[in-house]
């Protein structure tokens, strides 16, 4: 998708006429926008033409709403893998519909969209400010999640039966693409309704949004695995500490994981291609010289050395080989066939970082986007997603979030600050 295609316009339901409930708070003016480009030499094409560059609605509270709140019934459904994080935003979503708006009906939806389906028999809970007090201190989701598709002729038909207003989906890629159906398919019976997406991945790999929630935690955490990798690799002769985390896909959570440990010696991701014939003598090299290493590996990294069947999982994804367990078995062949002693220590703290309650900072991000996500369900936008971009919380429609997935890029400067961190070669094919 080219700069030149950008347009960023988000669906409404129709005129907002009704005066917001809130008060004391800044409103948000539908002409406020955040600009795409951030930098000026990205701008001035568009300023030299004197076009206006592309830019994406701000978040916020709007003075005018679509939807009467007293009448107004609304429901939230959690997909996919589990992330620090959910119940944050799951708590942020209820108290705002109550106590900003004065909505008192708020289903969630048990286990992902199969919760939608009424012949899977699962009972929306009734969410109220009392039934999510304390869900924040806990990780997971209130709601449950699942993987793979549902009819959305069927989830709709769940959302006529209840009369609900605005749909909350919490997810990634697919959760946001059955949200898209979901939205479609309301859409052409002529249903007023508006579907919220709440971007979820740990992987922070949505395209035009600059940070999902977890994320932060992911880091957090990972750098307890590289620290005791690194400890057992200090303490041993030939110490070797290899830690796999997270990452299909994109390995923001390895390269950041490794900016915040400068003890880590390679870092290995999905967007960087490398052979075993060239990353193993570099590190028996760094053993020779320093008489120990950590290597950090993203899940999806050198999936090309592994042979893979080919099979997906219930969201449609290409079942991955575990790189981790790959390495770890070829450096030990590697070292034992040159009749070299290496004490390897193998860490994969993946899951054990997925059930974690959010830290503060995250925790704070997950309300900030529960409230967003209320404000713009409350003024009938719809098709869209709560983004965050250029430190300002914006809305995007769901068919840009869902274009592409973000990458590292190779040549710029996140993996510059990595190679610089970490000393390895830049290129280890």
């Amino acid at each position: 998708m080219g700069d030149a295609d950008l347009d960023f316009t988000v669906a409404r339901l129709g005129e907002c006429r009704i005066p917001s409930p809130m008060q004391g708070v800044r409103f948000t003016a539908d002409d406020e926008h955040v600009l795409y480009h951030g930098r000026l030499e990205d701008l001035k094409p568009w300023l030299d033409r004197g076009v206006t560059p592309p830019a994406m609605e701000c978040a916020g509270p709007r003075q005018m709403l679509y939807f009467e709140p007293s009448g107004l019934a609304c429901g939230i459904v959690t997909c996919g893998g589990l992330c620090p994080g959910l119940n944050d935003v799951i708590r942020a979503i209820v108290l705002s519909l109550y106590h900003h708006y004065g909505v008192r009906t708020v289903y969630g939806f048990r286990f992902g969209f199969e919760g939608l389906v009424r012949r899977h028999g699962h009972v929306p809970l009734e969410l109220t400010p009392a039934s999510v007090n304390r869900i924040s201190e806990i990780g997971g989701s209130i709601l449950g999640s699942s993987r793979g598709p549902q009819k959305p002729e069927e989830i709709v038909e769940t959302l006529k039966e209840l009369k609900i207003g605005i749909l909350f989906a919490i997810g990634g890629d697919g959760t946001l693409r059955g949200a898209q159906a979901i939205n479609d398919e309301a859409a052409r019976r002529g249903m007023k309704l508006s579907v919220i997406g709440i971007p979820k991945t740990i992987d922070n790999d949505v395209s035009f949004v600059q940070k999902t929630f977890g994320f932060e935690t992911a880091v957090t955490e990972a750098r307890r695995a590289t620290y005791a990798a690194n400890t057992e690799a200090e303490a041993a002769r030939n110490g070797i500490g290899l830690v796999k985390l997270m990452g299909r896909d994109s390995g923001f959570i390895a390269a950041y994981a490794v900016l915040v440990d400068g003890q880590v010696n390679f870092c290995l991701v999905p967007e960087v291609p490398f052979t075993l014939e060239k990353f193993l003598p570099e590190l028996a090299a760094r053993l020779d010289r320093r008489g120990h290493a950590v290597i950090v590996v993203a899940e999806g990294a050198g999936q090309e050395l592994m042979k893979t069947t080919g099979e997906k999982d219930a969201s449609g994804n290409v079942r991955y080989g575990d790189i981790g367990i790959f390495m770890r078995d070829a450096i030990k062949a590697h070292f034992s066939r040159a009749g070299i002693d290496v004490s390897l220590k193998y860490i994969d703290p993946s899951y054990t970082i997925r059930s974690l309650p959010a830290t503060p900072h995250d925790a704070a991000f997950c309300l900030l986007l529960g409230h967003s996500a209320v404000h713009a369900g409350m003024s009938g936008r719809t098709g869209m997603v709560v983004g965050f971009w250029n430190h300002q919380f914006t809305h995007v429609p769901i068919a840009y979030a869902v274009s592409s997935r973000k990458k590292i890029d190779p040549d710029g400067s996140l993996w510059s600050s990595v190679l610089a961190s970490t000393g390895q070669l830049r290129d280890m094919r």
